[in-house]
């Protein structure tokens, strides 16, 4: 349960239909295909945001794009950014790429190749990292950066404690569930963040333990990441979740995540998904793209003008379906409106601890 600035509560749904909670979209603004490797990192997919921020418009939702550096110094995305900001339609945060951001300092013998996470750079250079970008997108767009998401999904302590100092508000780099140190950056270290025991809510962050709520000032905002049992398992799991007193990390493997995340083929479980956490008085969902994937050829998921199109036609429905459901806000509205009842940290450390949770109308 959170307790918003106007007093109300997200405790179901309002008066008028609608959950009191809050739908969050959020962009990662960085070059086009990066998952390809490029040499040379072009932008061109700036110039197919504006029919994704008119959609958004169309049904009260205010993206939060978190960008990182070849975007925020492309001519295209700054004009784009601007306008947003002046029409109150939208958020720019920050997004880092450390193979990339300036100052440039090699990790690997090819940082392109390995794409190393931020959190293996050397303390002093992680701090000047978050420095540079900081600087630079304040600069740039003439507002306080308050918002980010870590490139790679990688986050520690260190890289927290670094956000806090320059005055983040909210990080959204949490993906609840997933367990990252299979996906590695540089090839001799351990690869990325193991979220599986994190809050799947908001909470304040503890600089000493991000896991964990705490009394720092940076909130993170989970990723809208849900278990879910496939159709040709569900008896087995509700037998196993009934009669059996097994682990539950070993029940787990027979659930698959969902994210909040198109992928050209989970539309219409994207729309169940926001429907189930409005009826259970989610405070928020969390949506996230890639800005390269609304243009065709700019990431594997959607190679050309097809799949963009029916990547359309599934936003259409979702966003349709969420705005019913939620009232729209960037990161930074969420943060502001944000107040947590006591019982959000007592909930975060039962989810922490592996305690009794409903998943997917199964309890665990």
């Amino acid at each position: 349960m959170v307790t918003w600035g106007d007093g109300s509560r997200n405790v179901g749904f309002s008066p008028r239909g609608k959950s009191l909670g809050k739908f969050i979209v959020t962009i990662d603004t960085e070059g086009d295909d990066i998952w390809n490797g490029p040499r040379e990192i072009t932008t061109r997919n700036a110039l197919y945001l504006p029919r994704f921020q008119e959609l958004c418009e169309r049904f009260d939702l205010k993206p939060t794009y978190l960008v990182n550096y070849e975007m925020a110094v492309s001519p295209a995305f700054v004009e784009f950014g601007r306008d947003v900001l002046a029409r109150g339609q939208g958020e720019i945060g920050m997004h880092l790429h450390a193979w990339n951001s300036p100052p440039i300092a090699a990790l690997t013998p090819d940082d392109i190749r390995y794409k190393p996470f931020l959190i293996e750079y050397p303390a002093e250079a992680l701090r000047a990292k978050v420095d540079f970008m900081t600087k630079l997108l304040q600069d740039v767009f003439a507002v306080p950066i308050t918002s980010h998401r870590a490139g790679r999904w990688a986050m520690n302590e260190q890289y927290a404690r670094t956000l806090i100092e320059y005055g983040y508000l909210t990080d959204c780099s949490v993906t609840p569930y997933v367990d990252w140190r299979g996906t590695l950056g540089n090839p001799v270290a351990s690869g990325g963040s193991d979220y599986r025991n994190f809050p799947t809510e908001p909470y304040f962050i503890d600089p000493d333990d991000i896991g964990r709520p705490g009394n720092s000032s940076l909130l993170e905002v989970p990723m809208t990441v849900s278990k879910r049992c496939n159709p040709v398992l569900r008896p087995v799991v509700q037998a196993l979740l009934s009669r059996s007193r097994l682990p539950r990390n070993v029940l787990s493997r027979m659930l698959r995540n969902q994210w909040l995340r198109p992928n050209g083929f989970n539309g219409a479980a994207m729309v169940t998904q926001v429907e189930e956490a409005a009826a259970a008085g989610a405070c928020h969902v969390e949506f996230m793209l890639h800005s390269s994937e609304f243009m065709p050829a700019g990431s594997p998921t959607f190679p050309d003008a097809r799949s963009v199109e029916r990547l359309y036609d599934d936003l259409e429905a979702l966003f349709e379906r969420g705005s019913a459901l939620f009232a729209g806000a960037t990161l930074a509205e969420f943060r502001h409106a944000f107040e947590p009842a006591p019982r959000v940290a007592v909930q975060a450390e039962t989810v922490r601890a592996g305690g009794n949770v409903v998943i997917d109308g199964l309890r665990s």
